[in-house]
């Protein structure tokens, strides 16, 4: 199979995957570019025809966690600092939601980064383990233990209990009596 009849066959799915990740149409456009001469470049290595929408999918996927490896777009440092945190302005009623904001600040720099970034900004785990340039594996598991450490400070803070399906459960406390938000 030649390089023309691939790009013609894959080339809109392989944009809309790329696109998925990157967020940006003219970005999305050069990496499509960078993966089809890849491919060019390394479609005799390719043993297996069967194997031809798995191979081009790893190659887009590759590319992409390079050039969010080497560019670190769209995730900057300077997006968990806490003062770019905003907390839920003074309300009446006191919410789990309100100290979400707070748990996370309060978690291990380890941590911090990976849960805001995900639960918060709604980062892609495999591009969050790009930034931080770790595998996505250990992305995942930064982010669980952090999101452990936020039920635990939930059940710490609020007396919340563990149902028998692992969800939290409980009657959320006034501002005045949370640990954490005062």
């Amino acid at each position: 199979m030649n390089t023309s009849k691939i790009h013609s066959a894959y080339s809109e799915k392989l944009f809309h995957f790329i696109l998925s990740k990157v967020k940006d149409e003219a970005i999305s456009k050069d990496l499509l570019q960078e993966v089809f001469l890849k491919v060019h470049l390394k479609i005799s290595s390719l043993k297996d025809d069967g194997k031809l929408k798995s191979w081009l999918f790893s190659i887009a996927s590759n590319t992409v966690n390079d050039y969010f490896r080497k560019n670190k777009r769209g995730i900057q440092k300077t997006d968990i600092d806490d003062s770019n945190i905003e907390e839920g302005a003074s309300k009446e009623i006191h919410s789990f939601k309100d100290c979400l904001i707070p748990h996370i600040k309060n978690l291990p720099p380890l941590y911090k980064e990976a849960v805001y970034l995900t639960d918060i900004k709604g980062i892609k785990q495999a591009a969050v383990a790009a930034h931080l340039g770790i595998s996505i594996s250990g992305a995942k598991s930064r982010i669980q233990r952090g999101r452990k450490l936020i039920q635990e400070g939930y059940m710490d803070c609020c007396n919340y209990k563990l149902d028998e399906k692992g969800y939290l459960v409980g009657e959320h406390k006034d501002q005045t009596e949370c640990k954490v938000c005062n």
